[in-house]
């Protein structure tokens, strides 16, 4: 569509007779408690998770619906949407008792689709992505005289959104300093910034994108719509490559500021928003609340009140286990390095003792911990060891690097490198020509100050570590992996220290997996 030109107090009378709260609920406002500590100012989450569709999408979606003519609806509407747009529609449709039809490019998730037809929603699928499915709508639209529900580009879309802004002002009437929102296509904060900025001019209102979807902050620096070649998908909810020509001339006039955050600080956010609430929220309904931790340590801001729109909840229960791994990186609670130590007896043991004395960088003694520990032996002078450390504050990284490389143990900084996160990590080893006479055994560690040093002091000096993987789990025991070389005649001593030891423990030697991918 083209832009209009209605102003913010057009669009607050459009909010304020908005339709929605016959498929809506007006959502909680809560404080972060953990957060709010942690950062020294007042944040308060505006949960559009609990919607029933589990996104703020319906608001816009029936608003729209709700204007239309009884021969529109009739007819029935139609959207093209791989997610929380298109469960919007389809429950309003259900709502209204109109068709919808429902364009979804082939490669959705099933759970979407069945999400989908579970509100009453004849899904269509085709294409390989959204740019596809929206042709193929707009061909529909024309083919049966349907009426295409964009996701944001439309005034009734906008002004549904906006009544989040509504009840936002209505339940917090004290000391707002700015409302922190998810882009994607715009039409979340242009409801949002209409409203505001009509009726509480003062309070700042801060868009909120992805470092690598960020179609309306150069939009924005270019003073016209850019059309972006390509965008991330980690959070898909805000994966547009060109914002809305409405969205567009709203933003313009009324949003205050942008924040670019990246996807470990979205992991990091997810993660905040569950200790707080003990809900999961999507990565769109998380861009927000990272925003806010970046903003507060850019500007060293005490004292101030901050609203962040939790927009989203639709999370696939199979990402969170990378979520759960960048988490503790993007709040740099943990610290990635790549250290080469000699090849040489009780060096290993000694690289231990060093970190269990690490120094706390801002004075005194910080207690850390191993998260993660990767290591085969595969050169007779020195080893490589992908090691993960717990950190006190943020910015340790680059000093302990330094402090180990200082005390002979060369360290390389990857707490900031994508390829040793994503990938190296889960990729260190391989077969080993040196590792002759090994035993391979899975333990049960448990999880305290301690336990290796334990296991290192009662192995014989003359028996050799050739491989160890750790990886912190989050329980109160660690499952570690251990390659000791043992010659044969030693084997019953090693059985005896095994028992002493004390620790589960399975030997894996014989497993076929063992011999495929890692023996010589």
């Amino acid at each position: 569509m083209t832009s209009s030109n209605l102003t913010p107090f057009d669009y607050l009378k459009k909010i304020l007779t908005a339709r929605v709260y016959d498929v809506a609920v007006e959502s909680a406002l809560e404080t972060a408690p953990s957060l709010s500590a942690r950062l020294g100012n007042t944040v308060l989450l505006k949960r559009e998770d609990q919607q029933p569709v589990h996104s703020f999408k319906l608001r816009g979606a029936y608003n729209k619906m709700a204007q239309l003519s009884p021969a529109q609806l009739k007819k029935g509407v139609i959207c093209a949407s791989a997610g929380n747009h298109a469960q919007g529609v389809a429950l309003s449709a259900r709502r209204l008792g109109a068709r919808a039809v429902i364009v979804m490019p082939t490669t959705t998730p099933g759970v979407k689709v069945d999400a989908v037809r579970g509100f009453g929603g004849e899904v269509v699928l085709f294409g390989d992505s959204y740019s596809d499915a929206y042709t193929h709508a707009v061909q529909l639209e024309k083919k049966e005289g349907l009426t295409f529900v964009h996701p944001f580009d439309d005034p009734d879309v906008i002004a549904g959104q906006g009544t989040i802004a509504m009840e936002l002002l209505r339940q917090h009437q004290g000391r707002l300093d700015a409302v922190f929102v998810a882009i994607g296509g715009g039409g979340l904060i242009a409801g949002v910034a209409n409203y505001i900025k009509a009726v509480r001019p003062e309070i700042k209102v801060i868009g909120v994108q992805m470092n690598d979807s960020d179609a309306m902050v150069q939009s924005a620096a270019a003073h016209e719509r850019v059309t972006l070649a390509d965008v991330g998908l980690f959070s898909d909810g805000t994966a547009v490559k060109l914002v809305g020509a409405e969205t567009f001339r709203v933003a313009s006039a009324l949003v205050d500021d942008y924040v670019l955050v990246d996807t470990d600080a979205v992991c990091a956010a997810i993660k905040d928003v569950f200790v707080d609430t003990r809900s999961i929220v999507e990565p769109a309904g998380a861009l927000a609340v990272a925003a806010v931790k970046q903003y507060v340590a850019t500007h060293k801001t005490r004292g101030e009140t901050y609203a962040a729109i939790l927009c989203g909840a639709n999370m696939n229960f199979d990402r969170l286990r990378f979520v759960a791994e960048r988490a503790e990186v993007g709040e740099e609670r943990e610290a990635l390095f790549a250290v080469t130590i000699p090849e040489e007896r009780g060096s290993f043991r000694r690289f231990c003792a060093l970190i269990g004395d690490l120094p706390s960088f801002g004075g005194g003694k910080a207690l850390r911990n191993v998260t993660e520990f990767n290591y085969r032996i595969s050169d007779a002078q020195k080893a490589h060891v992908f090691v993960g450390l717990t950190t006190a504050a943020k910015g340790e990284s680059g000093k302990i690097a330094a402090h180990l490389t200082k005390h002979g143990f060369q360290a390389l900084d990857l707490t900031h490198d994508e390829l040793a996160k994503e990938h190296i990590r889960h990729m260190v080893g391989g077969h080993s020509a040196l590792a002759k006479d090994e035993r391979l055994l899975r333990f049960v560690f448990p999880e305290r100050p301690g336990a290796l040093m334990k296991f290192l002091s009662l192995m014989r000096p003359g028996w050799n570590i050739s491989l160890f993987h750790y990886r912190n789990q989050g329980a109160d025991y660690g499952r570690i992996l251990v390659g000791v070389q043992v010659p044969p005649k030693d084997h019953k001593a090693f059985d005896k220290f095994l028992t002493t030891l004390g620790y589960p423990c399975v030997e894996e030697t014989a497993n076929p997996v063992y011999q495929m991918f890692l023996q010589e």
